[in-house]
């Protein structure tokens, strides 16, 4: 018999077992694994190396592109989830998981865990490759944990909106699809050229998109440039899409698990 069926529930207990569920899933899946490590440190490589020279930014580009890169690695890693999300309520392991107690938060629980440590990963795995490139921030050690706080917020936030994505997703290959836009927002933002150079009718978008703040507070906090404009709005955009995306995964949870 399995651990969780030898003893009385707990949530803390199931997350815990999920969360090790879930990791282990990430490795044996070794192509989306290698593909959301790989895929932005290439990603970085093309910027910097092919169109980076045609970019003004007032300086290196590496130093300007680098925090929009860690953006959209988190983007990739969390688009993962929506898919393992997915996998789990179409092939049947969510009626095993209830024939042992274990509520929905702790299936979900783990795999937003699993994602923010791939997601970890991938983040550190483009710094290291940023500094062999020419990357040199200017920030101590106070800064580089303020940023370090709002990448891991950002993280959260967009492995819980991965989540309800795979919750809404008939089946993995659809939830693939939808992971596509989270995949997608760093693009229409100032991650990889400054918001001025974009048409008119673009710059509103990019302005006031969730990823543009984020960003901004991370470059400002890493490049000693001006911060305060931009971290409120990055905490507030952060905050509504991971209470919204709780709350709506937990209540879509609950209504896949009963009409199966």
């Amino acid at each position: 018999m399995s651990e969780l069926a030898l003893r009385p529930a707990s949530p803390l207990r199931d997350a815990r077992i999920m969360v090790a569920r879930c990791v282990r899933l990430s490795t044996r899946t070794v192509d989306a694994l290698i593909m959301s490590l790989a895929l932005p440190v290439m990603i970085m490589l093309l910027f910097v190396y092919l169109f980076g020279g045609a970019i003004d930014t007032g300086g290196q580009y590496v130093t300007y592109v680098v925090p929009g890169v860690i953006l959209l690695c988190v983007g990739f890693a969390s688009g993962q989830t929506a898919v393992s999300v997915a996998q789990d309520m179409h092939g049947g392991m969510v009626d095993r998981f209830r024939t042992m107690d274990i509520g929905g938060p702790s299936l979900l629980t783990g795999h937003v865990v699993a994602s923010v440590l791939r997601n970890g990963v991938a983040t550190v795995m483009v710094f290291g490759v940023a500094f062999a490139i020419g990357f040199r921030p200017h920030a101590g050690v106070g800064e580089w944990l303020a940023a370090a706080g709002i990448l891991l917020l950002f993280m959260l936030a967009l492995s819980w909106l991965a989540a309800t994505l795979g919750l809404l997703a008939g089946e993995p290959e659809a939830a693939a699809g939808y992971s596509f836009f989270i995949s997608f927002l760093p693009y229409p933002s100032s991650a990889f050229v400054p918001v001025d150079s974009m048409p008119s009718w673009l710059q509103g978008i990019a302005r006031h998109q969730p990823v543009t703040p984020v960003v901004e507070s991370v470059r400002g906090l890493l490049l000693d440039s001006p911060v305060a404009p931009h971290l409120g709005p990055a905490l507030l955009g952060c905050g509504a899409i991971l209470l919204v995306s709780v709350t709506a995964a937990v209540l879509l949870f609950r209504n896949r698990a009963a009409s199966h």
